[in-house]
């Protein structure tokens, strides 16, 4: 049997005459970038997510861009943030010119710690980057209220984690911003790169149109330097088609969560700590990665893939540790949470198309694993 990590032809299958009249209708009206497609989408996103704006930009790497553009950072600020993400969390703080304050993660959930936040906060700091890291939120209630006393804005980084909620407040609708990635991998994902910024903020997220745009206001007009952030046409469509399924995809992917805690109960790894999940409808993990733990990781990772089964290791080196932030002066050691998370952890299939043959097969081949090495 083959279980790959993502099967997104298997998605597509399942909608595809939705989604080809939806492209059908952008190629017959010949508009491509922005335009009612986008303006649609970035209506029923911000209602998704419960924001009263949404923006639609190139991807979700931009959208943590744009959100420290429309905050003014500047070369020098500083911007505290977890070390373990995807590379945009920090790359976009950096590419301004600013510094990424580092501050460890929190071991059963991977999210920043905030009991570690009010120390990483100087006189330079201008904005907290909290990251809802696999689809589940980082503690917002802390982060809130220390971003509070400080007077200073939260981004949140939302790219895995739409639909995801905190207390019945969905990711991306708790901070100043937030920004959420549409790469295909996730589970709102369109056929290529786009990425949207939520807030509840007006001026701000007029201020976003247009940076989006170059700075232009109008047209032709620049007050500001912006740069090319739009969202095509295309994108729109199929992600609001997409959108309409997304909350049955969450609710197999939770499913699929639950099968797997099950199974592994007995085994010596640790599965995913869903501090907020089986408390009710308010509160809950989407599952962008199921991520177990384990000191045998990349010898059980060798072993799946000779199984067939797909993994991946999100992610190897943690941002304090990679070359291009050596500046920093991190030393080893100097972020222990992450630094094991990064030796310890491997996500396995979840995607909301898997049979239950095919999750059977997973935790077979896990188990298989174990009794061989007792």
């Amino acid at each position: 049997m083959q279980v790959p990590l993502l099967d997104l032809k298997a998605q597509y299958a399942g909608i595809r005459d939705e989604v080809r009249r939806a492209l059908d209708d952008v190629c017959d009206s010949q508009q491509f970038i922005l335009g009612p497609q986008v303006e649609a989408l970035e209506k029923e996103v911000a209602a998704y997510t419960g924001c009263a704006h949404g923006i639609g930009v190139s991807s979700g790497t931009d959208a943590l861009l744009v959100a420290l553009m429309a905050l003014d950072l500047k070369p020098g600020d500083e911007v505290v943030t977890s070390p373990y993400s995807f590379f945009a969390t920090a790359g976009a703080v950096a590419r301004l010119g600013a510094k990424p304050v580092f501050v460890d993660i929190d071991p059963r959930t991977y999210n920043l710690n905030p009991v570690f936040l009010d120390r990483a906060i100087t006189a330079k700091t201008r904005a907290i980057l909290p990251v809802h890291l696999y689809g589940q939120c980082a503690d917002m209630d802390s982060i809130r209220e220390i971003a509070g006393r400080h007077k200073l804005p939260v981004i949140e980084d939302a790219a895995q984690a739409i639909g995801a909620q905190f207390k019945g407040q969905r990711a991306g609708a708790m901070g100043t911003l937030g920004c959420h990635s549409f790469f295909p991998s996730k589970n709102l994902g369109g056929f290529g790169d786009g990425g949207m910024v939520v807030t509840n903020d007006a001026s701000l997220a007029e201020k976003i149109r247009v940076l989006r745009v170059h700075g232009s206001q109008p047209k032709y007009y620049h007050k500001v330097i912006g740069g090319n952030f739009r969202l095509d046409a295309l994108q729109a469509a199929v992600l609001r088609v997409k959108l309409k399924h997304l909350d049955d995809g969450t609710r197999k992917r939770q499913q699929h969560a639950a099968f797997y805690d099950r199974a592994f109960a007995d085994l010596p790894l640790r599965t995913p700590v869903a501090r907020w999940h089986g408390t009710g409808d308010a509160h809950f993990h989407i599952y962008n990665q199921y991520v177990i733990r384990t000191k045998q990781r990349d010898k059980l990772q060798a072993f799946l893939k000779n199984a067939h089964v797909g993994t991946e290791i999100y992610y190897p080196v943690p941002l304090h540790r990679q070359e291009c932030f050596a500046y920093l002066g991190h030393r080893p050691g100097a972020l222990p949470e992450a630094e094991a998370a990064a030796q310890e952890t491997l996500a396995l299939p979840v995607y909301p198309e898997l049979d239950q043959d095919q999750l059977q097969y997973v935790v077979d081949r896990i188990r298989e694993f174990h009794e061989a090495d007792e």
